[in-house]
C-alpha cells in the first residue's frame, strides 16, 4: 500500500491518498479537486473518509464524491458539524444533502478491497471525531499530532471524550500516525504523547 499526503490550502490540512492495485481511498477533503487529481491519475477511487467534519477536512467532500462516484463515510453525528458554518468554522460552508454519505455510530471493520479499515470513533476534538486504522497505519484526523492533541475548546469539543478517546488509543497497536495537520510520527512519540496529554487533561 501507498500512502501519499496532499497538503490543503485550507489551514494546510494534510489530505491522504492510499493506494493499492490500481484502487485508492482518500481520507479527508480539504484539498481542492484538482490537486487529488493530479496525484491520482486513472486509479479508481473507492470511497473519502472524513476524520471529522470541520471545514478544513471536509470542505470538498461533496466535490470528490461527484466526480469518482464513490461514498463519504463520516461519523453521524458530523451531520450537525456540517449543517452549521459556526460549528464546522466555515463561515459560510456547510453541506444539507447527506445522500452521499454513508454514515456510522460506533466503531467497526470495513472492508473496502484491496483495504481492510478499522473505524475507531475517538470523539474529543469534535463530537465525530474518527480514526482509521489501516495497515497498522493510524490516521488520526486532528485527534493526535505529532506533539500535541486537537482542542477541546470548541464547539462541540469535550474534554472527558478526548481523555476517554486518548487511553483507548492508547490500546490500539499502530506503527505510525498520521495526523490531520503537520507530519506524521512513530509509535514511540505517540505513547509518550498520549500518557503525557492524559494526565495534562486529568489535572
Amino acid at each position: 500500500m501507498e500512502i501519499k499526503r496532499i497538503v490543503a490550502d485550507l489551514y494546510e490540512a494534510n489530505v491522504y491518498l492510499l493506494s493499492e492495485n490500481n484502487k485508492a481511498i482518500i481520507i479527508d477533503s480539504g484539498a481542492n479537486l484538482n490537486k487529488i487529481k493530479e496525484v491520482l491519475g486513472d486509479m479508481q477511487v473507492l470511497a473519502v473518509l472524513l476524520t471529522h467534519a470541520h471545514f478544513d477536512h471536509a470542505f470538498f467532500c461533496k466535490e470528490y464524491a461527484k466526480e469518482f462516484h464513490c461514498p463519504i463515510f463520516m461519523q453521524k453525528s458530523g451531520t450537525l458539524t456540517l449543517l452549521n458554518p459556526e460549528r464546522n468554522y466555515g463561515e459560510t460552508f456547510a453541506i444539507s444533502n447527506f445522500d452521499e454519505f454513508k454514515l456510522f455510530e460506533s466503531d467497526f471493520h470495513l472492508t473496502l478491497a484491496p483495504f481492510e479499515i478499522d473505524v475507531l470513533c475517538t470523539c474529543g476534538h469534535s463530537s465525530e471525531s474518527v480514526c482509521y486504522l489501516i495497515n497498522d497505519n493510524l490516521f488520526a484526523g486532528d485527534t493526535l499530532f505529532s506533539n500535541g492533541i486537537g482542542r477541546t475548546d470548541l464547539i462541540g469539543s469535550n474534554k472527558q471524550n478526548m481523555i476517554e478517546s486518548l487511553e483507548k488509543l492508547a490500546n490500539v497497536p499502530f506503527d505510525k500516525v498520521y495526523s490531520g495537520h503537520g507530519e506524521a510520527s512513530d509509535q514511540a512519540r505517540q505513547k509518550r504523547n498520549i500518557t503525557l496529554f492524559v494526565k495534562f487533561l486529568k489535572r
